[in-house]
């Protein structure tokens, strides 16, 4: 079944458009609050939000939504998406709710849910909440509504949290650590993590004023972590995105390590403590670098298609732990459910005291492959699935590429484009590769 509102990651828009409004925002929440009641005679939910001014407006309208189907809420404020994610598991609540558009920008906003073991949901619960969406809705009486109340203390609970995904022999002693937590939901809590392990704390991107979020800093903006971290001349840096589940870090000498380098490293942690790994799930778009680095090490590597909620699907087939993406979205499910950008942060730094040794150190056996990747705008109707050129152009590139890089040609899912990526060892490679698989899509 085709879904007309929910997205890779929830639902997400531009405020005041057709599905990010207060009328749109009530009716889910009654939708939702009905697909809960079919299972359940009286559902609890969490509802935590990041720090877009929009929040406000939005959180009213679903608490609204909600009573008005029978169900209760617990509102928790702003909270890191993983924090909510815990908090619905540790609360026994039926469903957690996070509004927040993550790494978009303020005028954007989102409304994503967990179930009641803190993962995402399949496409099939999805599928039910809309089918919901479009009967007409059934108040239940006054005798039946749902109530609110506030979690005065969600975000001392998910400190503590976080703290105790650390070795509880090691500390963060003698580390400078800048922390840029993106004017986002975890401005309150981020630096109270790393500090109460230990650390000294720089902290950047900390004063949200509703509309900056994600604006010039955090994990999409490393460019202001790196400054900061030299200019501090601290040891580490630690990037978050708007709602705190994507990581990015930066080392003394202000080089950026993305999520691809951040997996690899947290797989190694585990095998130098003689942990059994059998294998780690990426995405198409992980480099080979990785894999085959993985590989040698006899550790399994799987792709899954782009997004973490699949890089997840994957890990329960297996049975696995660790995966994520190289934008950041990690997953450690021996830690958290669900991704968790300051869990994983955790998990690197403890690498780095347990072994004495830095980022650099520690990944100096791993040189990412060169990426090309070159956007083409497809015409209205072109079929590029049917273009000839462009598939002998590709049998070509991938013949004379053979194991030392790879293509990956996969339409966006947001707009009509094209988006045609080369990896190779040779960056000169990567580069001409791509712009001839380019120019075989705009030869039809």
């Amino acid at each position: 079944m085709a879904r007309t509102y929910f997205g890779t990651d929830g639902i997400r828009g531009k405020v005041g458009q057709s599905v990010i409004n207060p009328d749109f925002a009530l009716r889910l929440a009654h939708a939702v609050g009905r697909v809960l009641k079919k299972n359940q005679a009286r559902p609890t939910v969490v509802i935590g939000k990041d720090t877009r001014i929009s929040g406000y407006m939005l959180e009213a309208a679903m608490e609204a939504g909600f009573n008005a189907a029978g169900v209760d809420v617990i509102l928790l404020g702003p909270l890191p998406t993983p924090g909510v994610a815990y908090l619905t598991r540790t609360q026994r609540a039926s469903l957690g709710v996070v509004i927040s558009a993550s790494h978009n920008p303020f005028y954007d906003n989102g409304i994503k849910f967990f179930s009641a073991q803190g993962t995402k949901l399949d496409d099939a619960w999805e599928e039910a909440v809309e089918a919901a969406l479009e009967q007409a809705p059934q108040w239940v009486d006054s005798a039946a509504l749902g109530k609110t109340r506030r979690l005065d203390d969600a975000a001392g609970r998910y400190i503590e949290f976080c703290k105790s995904t650390f070795d509880s022999n090691l500390s963060l002693h003698g580390l400078r650590i800048v922390v840029d937590a993106a004017h986002g939901a975890a401005y309150h809590i981020a630096p109270k993590v790393f500090h109460e392990l230990g650390a000294e704390v720089i902290a950047i991107g900390c004063e949200p004023d509703g509309l900056n979020i994600n604006d010039g800093v955090g994990a999409t903006h490393p460019e202001a972590l790196a400054l900061a971290v030299r200019a501090n001349r601290a040891h580490y840096g630690v990037a978050l995105d708007g709602d705190a589940d994507r990581l990015l870090m930066v080392d003394a000498a202000g080089r950026t390590y993305n999520g691809d380098e951040l997996m690899y490293l947290m797989v190694q942690e585990r095998l130098q403590r003689g942990e059994n790994v059998p294998g780690a799930v990426g995405t198409l778009m992980t480099n080979m670098a990785v894999e085959v680095a993985l590989q040698q090490q006899g550790v399994e590597f799987i792709r899954a298609k782009v997004g973490d909620r699949y890089v997840l699907e994957v890990l329960h087939e297996k049975g696995w732990q660790i995966g994520g993406e190289g934008s950041g979205h990690l997953l450690a499910l021996d830690k958290h459910s669900t991704g968790d950008g300051l869990v994983s942060a955790l998990q690197v730094l403890q690498s780095c005291v347990r072994s004495q040794s830095t980022l650099a150190q520690q990944l100096s056996k791993l040189t990412l492959f060169p990426q090309t990747l070159i956007n083409v705008r497809l015409a209205p109707g072109q079929d590029w699935k049917r273009n000839t050129l462009l598939a002998q152009t590709q049998a070509k590139v991938e013949a004379a590429l053979g194991q030392t890089g790879r293509v990956l040609i996969r339409a966006s899912g947001t707009e009509p484009l094209l988006r045609v990526m080369v990896e190779a060892q040779d960056a000169a490679l990567a580069s001409r590769y791509a712009q001839e698989l380019a120019n075989a899509v705009k030869a039809e």
